[in-house]
Parts: C-alpha cells; sequence; structure tokens
C-alpha cells in the first residue's frame, strides 16, 4: 500500500503533517477529511518495502537518524498493545499517529505495508539491517513461531532497555573528565602558542646561554605559534586515519588484540564483551532459538573479533556433541569464571538463568570498574596540568633568577 507525506489543516485552522497509508491519492485524502483534517498537499513517498532492499541512499541519509532509545520505547509499547489483545497490523496502526521521529515514523508504515503484504513481522523488520539487528528479528522470528510475540517483544524491550541504562551512565561517568581534557589542552594550547611567545621574547636578546627547560619552552612556544594550522591538520588526521583502518578487518584485528592486550583497558573490554554475549545467548535460547543458530547471531554483537573467533569455534565442537562451557574453555579468552558458571548451568539443566546471571554479574563489573577508573582520572588529570604549568612557571622563572644573580 503506497505511502503518502501529507499537509493538511485541522478543525482549528491549524497546520498539522505526518504520513498516511491509502490505495492512492484520492483515498488519502478522504481518510484525512473523515479524520477532521483538511489536505493541503500530498506527496507519495514511492520507496515502498515490496523491493527486497531498501534504497542504500535512503538507508544512509534516512534510517541511520533513528536512536537505539527510540527503537526500544517502540519495543515496549508494542509488546504492551499486543499483550493487550491487539492484532500486530492494529498495534502498528495505533503507534504510527504517536510517534514523533519522521523516520521512525516512515519506517513503522512501511513495516505494517510489508505485513499486510504478506510477510511475516520478522521479514518486514529484516528489510531494514541498518534499524534492526539480526538478534531484534530472529529473537521475533522466534516469537512468531511460538505464539510467544509479545514475551518476546517485551524481553527485547528489556535487553535495549538495559543497554540504553548501562551507555548513559558510562556518559555520564566520562563526561567530566572528557570536559578537563578539553579545556585543560585548550588552556595548554593558549598558553603554548600565544603567552609563553610573548614571554620569552625577552629573554631572546639576554646574551647568556638559557636554562635547558626555557630553551625547550622556547621551541615549543615557537611551534605551535609558527605551526599551529599543522597541528591541527595532525590532530583530526589521526583519528580519521586510525578510523579508517579500523575498518578494515587486518585493522579491526590489529585494535581488537591489542585492546585486549592493554592492562587496564583489555579486561574492561572483555567484561563488557561476556556480558554481551552471555546476556544475548540467554535471551535467544529462552525465546526458542538453536543453540547453534543462536551461537552465529551473537559472535557478531560481542565487539571484538578475537571473542567472535574464539564463538565461531566453540559453535563447531557444540555442533560435535560438546558442551559449550568446554568448547569455549579451549581457547582461554573468556573469564574463567565466566566459563565455570556456563558448565554448572549445563549440569543443573539451568542454562539460560545462568547466562543472565553471567550478564548481570559483569555488567555491575565493568560499571564498578569504569567508576574506579573515572574517580582516579579526575586526580591524574589535575596532576598532568600541575606538572605542565608548573613546568612553564619554572622555565619562564629560572632566567629572571640567574639574572638577579649577575645584578647582584
Amino acid at each position: 500500500m503506497p505511502v503518502y507525506e501529507y499537509t493538511a489543516l485541522d478543525t482549528k485552522g491549524k497546520t498539522v503533517s505526518g504520513i498516511i497509508d491509502a490505495e492512492g491519492s484520492v483515498a488519502a485524502r478522504q481518510k484525512l477529511r473523515s479524520g477532521g483534517n483538511f489536505p493541503v498537499e500530498i506527496t507519495e513517498v514511492r520507496d515502498t518495502p515490496s523491493k527486497k532492499t531498501p534504497s542504500p541512499i535512503l538507508q544512509l541519509s534516512f534510517f541511520n537518524r533513528i536512536k537505539p532509545a527510540e527503537i526500544a520505547m517502540l519495543t515496549r509499547q508494542l509488546s504492551t498493545l499486543v499483550g493487550a489483545g491487539f492484532p500486530l497490523v492494529n498495534a502498528l496502526d495505533t503507534l504510527i499517529p504517536q510517534t514523533k521521529a519522521p523516520a521512525l515514523k516512515k519506517l513503522l508504515a512501511r513495516v505494517k505495508d510489508a505485513i499486510v503484504e504478506g510477510n511475516s513481522f520478522a521479514g518486514a523488520l529484516a528489510l531494514y539491517p541498518n534499524t534492526f539487528t539480526p538478534l531484534f528479528v530472529n529473537m521475533v522470528r522466534a516469537g512468531e513461531s511460538s505464539g510467544t510475540l509479545e514475551i518476546v517483544l517485551e524481553r527485547l524491550a528489556e535487553i535495549m532497555e538495559k543497554q540504553q541504562a548501562l551507555k548513559n551512565r558510562i556518559r555520564s561517568a566520562l563526561a567530566y573528565p572528557a570536559l578537563m581534557s578539553i579545556v585543560g589542552a585548550a588552556v595548554l594550547f593558549v598558553l603554548l602558542a600565544y603567552i609563553v611567545p610573548s614571554i620569552t621574547t625577552i629573554f631572546t636578546d639576554m646574551d647568556q646561554v638559557l636554562p635547558a627547560p626555557t630553551r625547550f619552552l622556547i621551541a615549543v612556544g615557537e611551534l605551535f605559534k609558527s605551526y599551529w594550522w599543522l597541528l591541527l591538520i595532525v590532530v583530526i588526521a589521526l583519528p580519521l586515519g586510525f578510523r579508517s583502518f579500523k575498518k578494515t578487518a587486518r585493522g579491526r584485528y590489529w585494535y581488537d588484540k591489542t585492546a585486549l592486550g592493554l592492562p587496564l583497558i583489555g579486561p574492561l573490554l572483555s567484561k563488557l564483551a561476556v556480558a554481551r554475549f552471555a546476556r544475548t545467548l540467554g535471551s535467544l535460547l529462552e525465546n526458542g532459538v538453536a543453540m547453534l543458530s543462536a551461537l552465529e547471531i551473537v559472535k557478531n554483537i560481542v565487539g571484538n573479533t578475537l571473542i567472535a573467533e574464539t564463538i565461531d569455534a566453540a559453535a563447531v565442537d557444540v555442533g560435535k556433541g560438546q558442551g559449550l562451557g568446554q568448547a569455549l574453555s579451549q581457547a582461554d579468552m573468556l573469564p574463567y569464571l565466566a566459563i565455570q558458571m556456563i558448565q554448572v548451568g549445563e549440569q543443573s539443566g539451568e542454562l539460560e538463568p545462568m547466562l543472565n546471571k553471567i550478564a548481570d554479574v559483569f555488567e555491575n563489573e565493568f560499571e564498578s570498574s569504569i567508576m574506579s577508573m573515572t574517580a582516579l582520572l579526575e586526580p591524574v588529570m589535575i596532576l598532568v596540568m600541575a606538572v605542565a604549568v608548573g613546568f612553564i612557571v619554572l622555565s619562564i622563572c629560572l632566567p629572571i633568577f640567574e639574572m638577579n644573580q649577575l645584578i647582584k
């Protein structure tokens, strides 16, 4: 069914806009009039979901702007409506007018039309892989097959809400150190590029050998003053180049291997990967997804190439009849506690609840580690700033002390 963007006047004469689905433009106008709106302009959105794959340009410019928090809220609302007995199409019809984000509203209309055309809900969601992850699609497919769609949607909403809450707590914890880093870097740049050169010009006219710290400070000040634009280019180009390198298979592997080997960062990333692995695998198994299919999905969301290879190798061993805990222990990549808990869950027949407990444990450990690190970052940053400013002050004061001694 075609989807139309419209601009109309309501009964109070105010301009309203949105999208509407109808058999044609005439039907769309009639539908608007029946709702008490008087159409001014109606335009058909031509990129319909009947295509196998949505337009890449459309995905890049439009659907990538849909936030994970919006998807989580949509999933929660949809689970409530389906649980209350609404048919899926009617539930989507109810949510479309209430959705404020234009991109999400259009996406919902296309998903609904795909379902009306005969696709399953999971099949309609799979048309938009940039918005709905394989985890989301496969859990919805399992819920449709087992007749427990409302339970699956509620579980998905819980997973996404927990992930979003964890991200928000991490951002809040890192906000102050990040702000302090930016302010500190800006202050040092101003000191070295403008203030220090204007002060050190006094010493350049002196016919005496300046102390080594002063000479170094003058050289750095001249560098910042003369080539600040080059330093700015380097500061911008390095992250962009590193990001491009990290997108390659070799770069990603090198980055993941190096990150896991770092003293403080490595264990932190390992805990986060284990939490994602356990949470996702437990949810998939609880909703009827087979173990091998679940492992195939999970390896793509752990966020680390080496751990993904470990899960892939473990899936091969599990396919041969080996236990999951034993298969994962052979690579020595995951924490020993996680493997022990998986083995206990397998032996007791409570693997799914145990995986959720593993996720809770490692999420809490990850959050505690982040909080501890950010608590240490603040005094470390203050110390670094104090050392830098102290070095500048000392470098300026040393020649002055020598001049005083010569005068005496």
